[in-house]
């Protein structure tokens, strides 16, 4: 069966406000764990002081009810961007509120729903996850940002994108549309693997190095892993909240397909 620990952990840096949100999913039966699974989800708002703790904090509740109450045995690749769109048109609409005519509300969103052997991320912005595996770290998503537009076309360098000033200029989020599209990524999972939901505020402190050499010092402990990727971000630059949430893949269910059904195959 699925077996895995996690760990939260988030600060404000020198900001007065802190934007950035998580949410859990946790199945309280085994069978909840192969029929359903886990999620986690992290967001960063959009829009400065309250609007963006509003923003982000919606579109995680709205993800985590949402999977909650999605009917077992639905497909991860189809719940989850039906998530994020119900999540944008919640951020959405609370952004038609009085209180944020004068300001835009808006938030990224990562989500990762594990089930079986596999991980399933959607993501919006540039809220990142990342497979920690054997001492590599792979990042799973790929920015919705201006920069990373650039990147691809050949136009700024991967060194000039990372010290770009524009570096946080999104092209995607939750709330700033009616619709909006969700990239899914999937990926088999191995024991001992760790995924890593982090906000901008973390990554962007910290090398892929840094990532690995803390990951390999707390790998028995994904709580005290949140809290030293944290901590180490916010000591390099406390400028912006720094968010990260620590997924440890202890065992899984290797699955297989009879007939168009999913059975677990046999261990060797």
């Amino acid at each position: 069966m699925l077996d895995i620990t996690f760990g939260r952990a988030t600060d404000p840096g020198n900001r007065a406000h802190n934007e950035d949100a998580t949410g859990v999913f946790v199945p309280s039966t085994r069978r909840e764990v192969q029929a359903r699974g886990w999620l986690f989800a992290l967001a960063d708002g959009v829009g400065g002081m309250q609007g963006g703790e509003v923003a982000s904090s919606t579109a995680v509740q709205m993800m985590v009810d949402g999977f909650g109450a999605a009917r077992e045995q639905t497909a991860l690749t189809a719940l989850l961007p039906r998530l994020v769109q119900h999540a944008n048109a919640a951020v959405y609409d609370e952004g038609l509120d009085a209180r944020w005519r004068k300001q835009r509300i808006a938030t990224t969103i990562v989500a990762c729903a594990l089930r079986n052997d596999m991980a399933y991320i959607a993501h919006v912005g540039d809220s990142r996850c990342y497979l920690i595996r054997n001492s590599e770290v792979v990042l799973l998503t790929q920015d919705h940002s201006w920069v990373e537009e650039q990147r691809q076309q050949g136009i700024l360098s991967s060194e000039e994108a990372a010290d770009s000033d524009s570096r946080h200029i999104l092209t995607r989020t939750l709330g700033s549309d009616h619709f909006v599209t969700a990239d899914i990524t999937t990926v088999s999972l191995h024991p001992q693997d760790i995924l890593l939901l982090a906000s901008d505020g973390l990554y962007g402190k910290l090398s892929t190095l840094t990532i690995a050499e803390i990951a390999a010092r707390q790998s028995e402990d994904p709580r005290a892993m949140a809290r030293e990727l944290v901590r180490e971000a916010i000591r390099r630059d406390g400028s912006d909240n720094a968010t990260a949430m620590v997924l440890c893949v202890h065992s899984v269910e290797a699955m297989a397909m009879y007939r168009g059904r999913p059975y677990t195959r046999p261990a060797h």
